[in-house]
Order: C-alpha cells, then sequence, then structure tokens
C-alpha cells in the first residue's frame, strides 16, 4: 500500500487533489481511499489530506490518519517551517513542493528525495484561482506524477476530466506543464 499526505492552504485543492489523484489510481485498476481533514476555517488555513493506493481492496480497512507516508505533496512550500509537515515521512519518501525554487534551497532532511515545481505560476498561466490564491491542485499532481511513477500522466489527465470538470481543459494543461517542467531534486 501506498499512503500520501497532501499539506496546503483551504483554496488551493488540497482535498480535490488527494480525490484526483485516488481516482486516477482507480483508473489503473488499484484500490483506493481519500479523505479531508480541516477544522471550521477553511479559506487560506492549514488543511491535510490522505490517500491510499492499494492492489488490494482489504488494505483499506484502515480509517485513521497518515502518520508515515510514503510521500507527501506540499500545496504551500511555507508550510514546510512547521516540523509536523515532514514528521513520520518514510525515509527514501518523495517530497514534491509548489516552489519557484530549487529542492535544495528547502533545506530537507537528505532521507528524503525532493522536487519542486512552481505550480502557483502555472496554475496562474491556465486561469486557475487568482493572483491571491493559484488553485495549485492539478499542478502539483503532474510534478508529483513525474517524481515517483505512482500512477501514469494518462490516468492523471483521465482522473482530472472526472474530478474537475469545471475548467477541465486547462487544468490538464496545468499537469502537463507541471510534469515537464518539474525539477528532481539529487538525493544527497
Amino acid at each position: 500500500m501506498i499512503e500520501l499526505r497532501f499539506h496546503g492552504r483551504g483554496g488551493q485543492g488540497a482535498v480535490v487533489a488527494s480525490k484526483t489523484l485516488a481516482q486516477a489510481a482507480f483508473l489503473s485498476g488499484r484500490y483506493v481511499q481519500s479523505y479531508p481533514d480541516y477544522g471550521v476555517e477553511r479559506r487560506g488555513a492549514p488543511v491535510v489530506a490522505f490517500a491510499r493506493i492499494a492492489e488490494e481492496g482489504d488494505d483499506l480497512f484502515v480509517r485513521q490518519d497518515i502518520r508515515e507516508p510514503h510521500h507527501l505533496l506540499v500545496l504551500d512550500a511555507t508550510l514546510l517551517t512547521n516540523p509536523a509537515v515532514l514528521a513520520g515521512l518514510q525515509p527514501g519518501g518523495w517530497v514534491v513542493a509548489n516552489s519557484p525554487d530549487s529542492p535544495a534551497s528547502l533545506g530537507i532532511d537528505g532521507r528524503f528525495r525532493v522536487a519542486t515545481v512552481d505550480a502557483s505560476r502555472i496554475a496562474l498561466d491556465h486561469g486557475l484561482g487568482s493572483a491571491a490564491q493559484p488553485v495549485v491542485n492539478t499542478a502539483i499532481l503532474g510534478a508529483f506524477v513525474r517524481a515517483t511513477g505512482v500512477v501514469t500522466l494518462r490516468d492523471l489527465l483521465a482522473a482530472i476530466r472526472h474530478e474537475v470538470p469545471v475548467k477541465a481543459e486547462e487544468n490538464q494543461l496545468a499537469a502537463s506543464d507541471a510534469h515537464e517542467q518539474v525539477v528532481l531534486g539529487v538525493p544527497v
């Protein structure tokens, strides 16, 4: 089973990202589970979402938050200043972060693999959200797919059509652009 945790701010699309990635994995023939964890303040407040991908459905009877994820998707790199974001990440796991900076500049422990993509710029280039609040979910997914190979880009684009029907084409283009533009860090 692959367990994923998404960290973002309300309005960036972390919850939709977890659902969309789960849909992409489902389209590839796997069993999935995704769910959010947020309080009453949603717009701009920290949000966490989770996804599990399994080859066998029995693995998905677990109904608790993911404390030791295989990979993290961070929709706002400023959240990395909170030690709880990286807490529990398994050694060798990917941290895919929305940042215009290089993976090395994030200062993340060398036990983890790091990738960055300027998902905010890509989202704005495709008219997703506003300058104050770009919706980066599909862009970060495109980068994640390239970094990890957990699902194919083809399945991700199909899942976007299913889960994000509003501006589906723009979201697919954002995912494709991020897939091409992601910067993969070299393990230290």
